[in-house]
């Protein structure tokens, strides 16, 4: 399993809102985690948790592209770029970025999906409607595992037929985006049912409230260790990459895994 790390230059992030918005400390966090073994980078500059209102393409290109640019400069060319907005990609892409995550599956905005042509990786995600009202009201599914996979099948569907060669893309079953815990649960012990829709599927539960929930624990920064069990999980499932924050005890826990299986 590769190990994506991510990086939010945002002062609100549910998991560290604030700790890298200074471009300068970002850069710093960046080149670590590589050093601690990201295979990627994830820079985002809007956060996508819970209730978040969403912050101008302007705005978000401003936290983000320094922190790009700053990377590159130092050598570090694997960079995923998690943007809803094409113009994001589109710039940080000209600026030596290769990846885009985004969390709408192209379909937030119409131009993404032209833009991701020149991407090396895309992430298609799927979750319930934006972030600021994807946890809001009623949320129900009826087999969740099926609904996903069908989402996720007629995005990438959407993306071959626009020119991404299936090779490139992950699929990202959307773990807390616009899920309940028996959700969350559910998805992430049928990972292998998302395996073959793309190219392979990244997941995301670093720090995520349902950890928080199954724990207690409601500082979302000290939900690391009980992180690893469901990454393990997903290792066991054969998922491609993991999306997390603590990329050091992540790497660590998978080679002891790996030798144990």
């Amino acid at each position: 399993m590769r190990v994506m790390g991510a990086l939010n230059v945002t002062p609100d992030s549910f998991s560290d809102g604030g700790s890298y918005f200074n471009t300068d400390t970002a850069i710093a966090h960046a080149e670590q985690m590589a050093e601690d073994g990201a295979d990627v980078i994830d820079i985002g500059g809007e956060s996508t948790r819970p209730f978040a209102q969403p912050v101008s393409p302007r705005e978000e290109l401003s936290r983000v592209l320094p922190v790009v640019r700053g990377l590159v400069a130092r050598g570090i060319r694997n960079i995923s770029i998690d943007t809803r907005n094409a113009s994001t990609a589109h710039a940080c892409l000209g600026e030596g970025a290769s990846w885009i995550n985004d969390v709408s599956a192209f379909s937030h905005d119409q131009d993404m999906v032209h833009v991701a042509k020149n991407a090396d990786c895309v992430v298609l995600m799927h979750a319930r409607g934006t972030p600021d009202i994807m946890q809001a009201g009623e949320i129900a599914y009826g087999d969740v595992v099926q609904q996903i996979r069908e989402y996720l099948i007629e995005r990438v569907n959407f993306a071959i037929s626009q020119g991404i060669e299936r090779k490139k893309i992950l699929v990202d079953p959307g773990i807390g985006f616009g899920k309940k815990l028996a959700h969350n649960i559910a998805i992430t012990k049928n990972l292998s049912a998302f395996a073959n829709i793309g190219a392979g599927v990244l997941y995301g539960p670093s720090r995520k409230a349902f950890i928080g929930e199954i724990t207690g624990i409601k500082d979302a920064a000290q939900r690391d260790f009980a992180t690893m069990a469901p990454i393990a999980i997903a290792e066991l499932q054969g998922v491609t990459m993991v999306r997390v924050h603590n990329v050091k005890a992540t790497v660590e826990m998978l080679s002891v895994l790996k030798q144990l299986q």
